[in-house]
């Protein structure tokens, strides 16, 4: 915007400029034109009395030395009475305009070698004799030169000063404008605290307090989530607490122990939820060198989980690229609940005795994880990715899926659903490693695998 108002305010600078420059400058040099011209009239008019007077050549010869023009005067007289034609001085002008001007009567001017000659015909007794004047090109142009640079020294300073103050205007318009820019995008990177400083023009000051009312309106609604989040995650206390007694009392089965353990994994989520909620802040910054968790090893852990229930209804289950630690810049919580997500929609939506894998592939710029199955698939991976709109199946409410997906784009990665090796789905999760460029939409990268892998 700055510049274009430069640019717009240069080009009509400069015609305005040019618009009133170039006539001025031609009125200039008219005027030096009739200042000479004018100056050759008056020396002409010094020798008309003395021809009134006499015509002798001894005289008029001395009249016009005395008129002060040098060599610049010359005075044509008619012949008649049995003389002939006298001419006095330097004869510039042709015979032929001499003759039209003494035959018309009226004064000329006539383009001579060097200049210009004013012939001016004095009427006397004998017929009428013609002064002429010698005007030189110095004259006629004396002054313009000085005159056209003033002029042009003044445009360019008109255009100087306009491109100055239509840069301030500039900055003064862009700046709050630069600064809204920033404060969105600070917002949207989770800085919740960014304001904007209301000032500038009239909109652009109604803009900063209405995105400074926006802000404040964005952080009362997440505390009010937050809020929520946390009594609803309260109310859960209750029935988890009768579902641990009636754990406790089921014995020492493998089931039982399994009913045990999801209720006191159950128990720690609520917890952290209620803990997150009520203490916990935004966050506003990318997390740290160290922070992050071993990828392979939760995939092992979670695996280890699910495998008993896997057992119990046939499911083959294999995993790949979790023999060695895989780091990778999320929280250990967020890649369980992540990988919990995936496998239970395996066990939900496939049918009993249905393989399904999990592969972990480690590169230098990002972390891949695949949970593939053998299960029929999902027919519209973009509605299934949808928040709250899942596959279309009963019990599916795209919740899941959400989960995932926001798990990956923190890390500037992206999921995709395509179909598996095994005959089913496959959920591909590209988690971005810290300091790498963010992935493109369709990046696939060279993957260095590690462990055995599903061949793809």
């Amino acid at each position: 915007m700055r510049w274009a108002l430069v640019r717009v305010c240069l080009a009509v600078t400069t015609m305005v400029v040019v618009a009133f420059a170039v006539p001025l400058g031609l009125v200039v040099k008219e005027m030096a034109r009739d200042r000479a011209f004018s100056n050759a009239e008056r020396e002409a008019a010094v020798v008309v009395p003395a021809l009134s007077i006499t015509t002798d050549r001894d005289q008029l010869e001395r009249v016009v030395a005395s008129a002060g023009s040098d060599d610049g005067m010359a005075v044509h007289l008619p012949a008649g009475d049995g003389r002939t034609a006298v001419d006095l001085g330097r004869q510039r002008a042709a015979d032929a305009d001499i003759a039209a001007v003494r035959r018309l009567g009226r004064a000329s001017t006539t383009e001579v070698p060097g200049g210009s000659a004013l012939l001016q015909p004095v009427a006397l007794s004998l017929g009428t004799a013609v002064i002429e004047v010698y005007v030189p090109e110095s004259e006629v142009s004396n002054g313009v030169g000085t005159a056209w640079a003033v002029l042009a020294a003044v445009g360019a300073a008109l255009v100087v000063g306009s491109v100055a103050v239509a840069d301030r205007l500039g900055v003064r318009m862009v700046r709050p404008a630069r600064r809204l820019v920033e404060g969105a995008h600070e917002l949207g990177e989770g800085k919740l605290g960014s304001r904007v400083p209301e000032e500038g023009p009239s909109e652009l000051r109604l803009a900063a307090v209405a995105f400074n009312s926006m802000a404040d309106q964005v952080v009362q609604l997440l505390a009010n989530e937050r809020e929520l989040a946390a009594d609803l995650s309260h109310r859960l206390r209750t029935p988890l607490t009768v579902l641990r007694l009636n754990a406790a009392s089921l014995g020492d089965s493998p089931a039982a122990e399994q009913t045990r353990t999801a209720v006191a994994q159950l128990e720690r989520e609520v917890d952290t939820i209620i803990r997150t909620a009520r203490e916990a802040k935004p966050q506003t910054t990318a997390p740290g060198p160290g922070a992050g968790c071993d990828a392979a090893q939760v995939v092992r852990e979670r695996m280890a989980f699910w495998s008993a229930l896997a057992e119990d209804e046939g499911r083959k289950v294999r995993t790949a690229g979790v023999d060695r630690p895989v780091r990778v810049p999320v929280a250990r919580t967020d890649l369980a609940a992540a990988l919990d997500a995936l496998l239970g929609n395996v066990f939900r939506h496939t049918p009993e005795g249905t393989a399904f894998a999990v592969d972990v592939h480690n590169g230098e710029d990002a972390v891949i994880v695949l949970v593939s199955d053998a299960g029929p698939g999902i027919p519209d991976p973009e509605t299934a990715m949808a928040r709250g709109r899942g596959s279309g199946t009963p019990g599916s409410t795209g919740l899941g899926l959400d989960i995932v997906r926001r798990l990956a784009e923190s890390t500037g990665g992206d999921v995709r659903i395509g179909s598996s090796v095994l005959g089913g789905t496959e959920i591909r999760v590209w988690i971005q490693l810290a300091g790498s460029d963010p992935v493109r939409r369709g990046h696939r990268g060279s993957m260095r695998r590690r462990g055995r892998t599903a061949p793809r």
